[in-house]
């Protein structure tokens, strides 16, 4: 059970409050003012102002010449760290799904209001999918972005979609754009527990995905991509069972998580 805020130590109410600013910032693809995150976070502009003076003299946070606030390099520099960790982490995970469906296999993590791909193995297959370690890809259009959409509460998810700066453009003739189309699939995926991408981000490319249990480590999907003709979408479902089964190993054994 949490502790109310008014129960916490000073000190830890602080910490709180200024984590709450960092995890803020760094939803948030542009910088933001002090009014804004104040409403956000739920603080009087005075204390934000202030937790925001503190964490900018450390580098946690930055402030533009419009004297707009954003992440700061010490908490890129902490991200960059945790990714590597993280890609460490999910090496055997990745190699399993390989060996499962011979294609390749994907860890991604929501940054925002896009995924990035964290780590990846290769297909043993000549012609195989291949998305770089650090790519930025849509939540409406990917197997990875729509089933840690459906891990949120409905009306959080439908927020992220309705963010100002997302737009939900046509990838291909497939790509679901339509709010309600795309509440509906959500709710596909939420009952089903896992999400695909049938040619909805790249024509003649299927990917199946499932949803990492990750703890503090943020919202993760591992996913496995191939070409339609040899992933066919009886071939991407019947991986499904092995897939979770490999994102439970992985949460439980690497990131100390539970589902």
């Amino acid at each position: 059970m949490s502790t109310p805020e008014a129960e916490r130590p000073r000190g830890v109410q602080s910490v709180d409050r200024a984590l709450d600013i960092l995890e803020l910032l760094a939803g948030h693809q542009s910088t933001m003012g002090v009014t804004e995150i104040a409403r956000e976070v739920g603080l009087a502009p005075g204390t934000t102002h202030r937790l925001l003076v503190a964490l900018a003299r450390r580098g946690w946070v930055r402030q533009d010449p419009g004297r707009r606030y954003g992440v700061g390099l010490a908490a890129r520099r902490l991200g960059d760290a945790s990714g590597a960790q993280l890609a460490t982490l999910a090496v055997p995970a990745l190699r399993a799904a390989v060996e499962l469906t011979e294609e390749t296999a994907n860890l991604a993590s929501l940054d925002g209001d896009v995924m990035v791909y964290v780590a990846q193995a290769p297909s043993p297959h000549t012609l195989r999918i291949f998305a770089e370690v650090g790519r930025r890809v849509p939540l409406h259009s990917t197997a990875v972005g729509k089933v840690v959409l459906a891990r949120m509460e409905p009306a959080r998810a439908m927020d992220m979609l309705t963010r100002p700066g997302v737009e939900l453009r046509a990838r291909t003739p497939r790509t679901l754009t339509d709010l309600d189309d795309l509440r509906a699939e959500l709710d596909r995926v939420r009952e089903q527990g896992y999400a695909l991408d049938d040619e909805e981000m790249e024509l003649g490319v299927r990917c199946v995905a499932v949803p990492v249990a990750s703890g503090a480590l943020g919202s993760l999907a591992l996913s496995v991509s191939g070409p339609t003709e040899r992933m066919t979408r009886e071939r991407a479902v019947a991986a499904v069972p092995g897939l979770r089964q490999i994102a439970a190993d992985l949460a439980e054994r690497s990131l100390g998580a539970t589902a």
